[in-house]
């Protein structure tokens, strides 16, 4: 049985960030991570009311052990204190608004994993004010949109997580678009083997990967993306200004494959967050191998022991019909 952070150990943490005066008096394990642990922990004694900890222990990864061998490929399974901090140097750096870092530890003295402790944004996530206040989230998906943009004008002739490239490291892979292939193929692969429907369309499913692959001229400049980016990775502070979280994902890498993302996730709010200039020809097998992508990794989680399964189930499934129907276009 998976053992999470207690309170006597976030006490500890808690102390180091705030000061000895402050005391825990409540904490809630946030819903939805899958890689690292999210507590909203409620705080007397300190200027904060509640801070959130993020613990990267091994007991809050659900993903498969083993999964993701290639550390170094942009989208490799690394989570973690480094590509957190990283990332958090780079936007901070850009003007971009992410909470911020009140302790970051990664000696494991008071605790066996790497944690930190960061601001707790007030005004909770885009995803859940589109539901309550369109009007309002209307102007912080605008201001989204500006942020975006000076994330994706910033250019590399390299492709990478940020930290790895902080490293001097290159990424796994010749390019971008090989990248998404490669991965893409190898999702087909896994989602074949656990949904029917994706079986019994395997062979026109890598045709059409090829194929549009294919169509994919060189690159050599890529902009800086978020990587996974919903709404529910964006909260809204008490001025309405977007603030970025779960930014560890945080790499350069073709603009394209971000505005997938977003187009999927934001849906009518999507013409918003669009540019100009975006290649067809890569968003079309990224748009695929996004699809791929959301079938095979929901029903990886499921093999293990990740408690929200049946959004997991169906994530997999809309995406396995979404997917059969680019076949068609």
């Amino acid at each position: 049985m998976r053992q999470f952070m207690g309170t006597e150990a976030v006490s500890g943490i808690v102390r180091d960030a705030l000061g000895a005066g402050a005391r825990v008096v409540g904490m809630d394990r946030l819903r939805g991570g899958s890689r690292k642990g999210v507590y909203r922990v409620h705080v007397d004694g300190s200027r904060a009311a509640s801070v959130i900890v993020y613990s990267w222990a091994e007991a809050e990864n659900f993903w498969p052990a083993g999964e993701g061998a290639d550390t170094v490929s942009p989208f490799a399974a690394v989570s973690g204190l480094g590509s957190f901090l990283a990332a958090q140097r780079k936007l901070e750096r850009l003007g971009v608004e992410v909470p911020g870092v009140l302790l970051a530890d990664d000696s494991r003295r008071g605790y066996p994993a790497d944690v930190a402790v960061v601001e707790d944004v007030a005004g909770g996530t885009l995803e859940a004010l589109l539901r309550t206040d369109p009007e309002r989230a209307s102007h912080v998906v605008s201001d989204l949109a500006t942020m975006l943009d000076v994330m994706h004008q910033q250019h590399s002739p390299r492709y990478g997580r940020v930290g790895v490239l902080e490293r001097g490291e290159g990424a796994s892979g010749v390019s971008c678009e090989q990248v998404v292939l490669e991965r893409a193929v190898g999702d087909l692969a896994e989602a074949a083997e656990r949904a029917p429907v994706i079986r019994a369309a395997w062979t026109r499913l890598h045709d059409r990967l090829q194929e549009l692959a294919a169509r994919v001229s060189p690159r050599t400049e890529h902009g800086l993306v978020h990587g996974e980016l919903g709404p529910d990775h964006v909260l809204v502070d008490t001025s309405g200004r977007p603030v970025l979280i779960d930014i560890e994902g945080l790499m350069f890498f073709d603009v394209e494959w971000e505005h997938v993302f977003l187009q999927l996730r934001f849906g009518e709010q999507y013409p918003t967050l669009s540019r100009p200039g975006l290649d067809p020809a890569r968003l079309g097998l990224f748009m695929l191998a996004m699809r791929l992508s959301l079938v095979a990794g929901p029903l990886r989680l499921l093999d293990g022991d990740f408690p929200d399964r049946k959004v997991m189930q169906g994530i997999a499934e809309h995406n396995a019909v979404e997917a059969l129907a680019l076949l068609v276009q």
